[in-house]
C-alpha cells in the first residue's frame, strides 16, 4: 500500500516505513502528525484511488524524526564585461518524517 501526498509545495510517494524529508514543519521531535493532502492511494489489492484534487477521507500519519538543515546550495549571479558577482549561500530548513500509518 502506498499514498501519494502533498507537503511543502512537493508531492511524495510514501508507504508505511519510509523515511523522508520534507519542507520545515512546525512540531517537536517524537510529535505524531497528520497529512490530509492525499492525492493518491493504491491498497494492497491494487486498486488506486484518485483525488478531485484530493481523495475525501484519506489520511497520512507520520512521525517527527527530528528537524535539521539540508545541505548548502550556492546561488552565484554572474553578468559578463560588467564587474557584477554575487555570491549566495542557502541552507533549507527540513523536517524529517517516519511513515506510521496510512488510512483510506
Amino acid at each position: 500500500m502506498y499514498a501519494i501526498i502533498k507537503t511543502g509545495g512537493h508531492q511524495y510517494k510514501v508507504a508505511v516505513g519510509d523515511k523522508l524529508n520534507v519542507e520545515k514543519i512546525p512540531a517537536e521531535a517524537g510529535t505524531e502528525i497528520e497529512l490530509g493532502d492525499v492525492l493518491m492511494v493504491s491498497g494492497d489489492d491494487n486498486q488506486v484511488t484518485v483525488g478531485n484534487p484530493t481523495v475525501a477521507g484519506a489520511r497520512v500519519t507520520a512521525t517527527v524524526v527530528d528537524q535539521h538543515r539540508g545541505e548548502k546550495i550556492v546561488v552565484f549571479k554572474y553578468k559578463a564585461k560588467k564587474r557584477y558577482r554575487r555570491k549566495i549561500g542557502h541552507r533549507q530548513d527540513l523536517t524529517r518524517l517516519a511513515i506510521t500509518g496510512i488510512t483510506l
